[in-house]
């Protein structure tokens, strides 16, 4: 009930002759099934309402002792657990669920009969207490104040960090209080961004290293581990695209095995580097920045598109076996960003393409808000067709591949120095972010 309304209810009751020593209850008197409340805020976030109920007396049927028994068994706890932590609810809220107690408002009614002070209905005021929330209090919102709470003293791990989407997500986590560690090959650098992070008032520290070197991967993590204690958080972020197709990979295999090298290997020896820690302390959360090539599967990124698909695999089988030590695996599906990865790459000034500190704010909902994947609306758009309609999405893809010339000076085709065609930038519009 709003506070105001009890605030002058007990005000008006204390002023009341004649009533010590008796106890009043200042609740609703006419109060809301949590199905009806739940759906009461639904409407004031313009959010889908619950039309399924579930009738607790149906579990009245159970005994107690056999509901105590597999309550109590680990893997059900657990499950239970995570499914609270998923939707956001507190194991004390489903206590109180479970209460039983009856708060009757017969005598603070009486008592309050004639003042005009009467408890308003939820509907009147459920907008308000949903604005306030949304707008102070949600702990997803990506506010400074939020990634603080999210990240006070936490140890972040945040490969390619020397450009593009590493050195985005740095400076947008310089004034969280995490402890940044700057990882890529180039320690010059990594040594501007840590002093610009100094300077925003954060705190950051230099590990060059090379992350297709798996060898080299362990020693930085044991350099990490040994220096701060532990990794709470790791952003897996290096990598590197190849734009060619297959007929112009024939004669270069190399193509293949360094990217998956990079993509691939080096960040699944970084994965296994950092989970018996997290494992250990019961907490921790890995980020995998892939694509929305593994969504749509496009043409001429084919090795690519394979060592991303490769690690999302290995991650999504992951998943589910360090979920109860509370170790979360986020996939974010990146649609193009325009960093220096892509920019030899001239054919790509033709496309829409997002920038860096865009990629960046998709980071730092993962951050926040732990779920197991990211995308953009696009990217479920080719999952859900590739899944309903798959041949129509090979067609489109077909047809981008003759749309869309190879990269220039890539090869013998004399078509492929062409631009890109008027029908080509049409598809690109409707298709926003993805790589041809």
């Amino acid at each position: 009930v709003p506070v105001d309304f009890v605030a002058r209810a007990i005000d008006h009751i204390g002023h009341q002759p004649d009533l010590d020593g008796q106890t009043f209850h200042v609740v609703d008197p006419h109060p809301l099934s949590l199905g009806d409340t739940l759906n009461e805020f639904a409407r004031a976030a313009h959010a889908p309402e619950f039309t399924l109920r579930f009738d607790r007396r149906a579990t009245s049927m159970v005994p107690d002792q056999v509901t105590q028994i597999v309550s109590n068994i680990p893997a059900v706890k657990q499950l239970k657990a995570q499914v609270l932590e998923g939707i956001r609810i507190p194991q004390t809220a489903l206590d109180y669920m479970g209460n039983r107690a009856n708060f009757t408002a017969e005598q603070a009614q009486a008592a309050l009969a004639g003042s005009g002070i009467a408890c308003p209905r939820l509907h009147t005021y459920a907008w308000k207490v949903w604005d306030y929330w949304q707008r102070h209090l949600d702990p997803e919102l990506p506010t400074e104040r939020n990634l603080r709470r999210a990240l006070e003293g936490k140890v972040v791990v945040i490969t390619g960090a020397s450009s593009g989407i590493g050195k985005a997500v740095a400076h947008a986590l310089a004034r969280s209080g995490a402890h940044l560690m700057l990882v890529s090959r180039t320690e010059e650098k990594l040594n501007e961004i840590r002093d610009g992070i100094a300077a925003e008032g954060g705190t950051a520290f230099v590990y060059p290293t090379d992350l297709s070197d798996v060898d080299a991967c362990e020693a930085m993590i044991k350099r990490v581990v040994a220096d701060h204690g532990h990794v709470d958080i790791l952003i897996n972020n290096a990598g590197r695209s190849i734009r060619r197709s297959v007929e112009e990979s024939y004669e270069r295999f190399h193509d293949f095995t360094r990217t998956m090298q990079l993509n691939y290997f080096g960040a699944v020896k970084l994965i296994i580097g950092v989970l018996p820690g997290m494992r250990e302390r019961g907490r921790g959360q890995i980020i995998n920045v892939s694509s929305i090539g593994a969504q749509a599967f496009p043409p001429r990124f084919a090795a690519y598109v394979a060592s991303k698909a490769a690690l999302e695999g290995f991650s999504r089988c992951l998943a589910p076996e360090v979920a109860h030590d509370g170790v979360v695996i986020t996939n974010i599906h990146m649609p193009l960003v325009r960093t220096p990865m892509i920019a030899p790459t001239t054919f790509y000034d033709a496309f829409p393409i997002i920038e860096a500190d865009e990629a960046a704010e998709m980071v730092v909902e993962a951050i926040l808000k732990r779920p197991q994947e990211l995308s953009t609306r696009l990217g479920k758009l080719g999952e859900v067709v590739d899944v309903a309609a798959p041949g129509f999405l090979h067609l489109v893809m077909t047809g981008a591949y003759h749309l869309f010339p190879d990269t220039a000076g890539k090869s013998k085709d004399p078509n492929a120095q062409k631009e890109v065609s008027v029908e080509g930038l049409a598809l690109a519009q409707l298709m926003r972010g993805i790589h041809f």
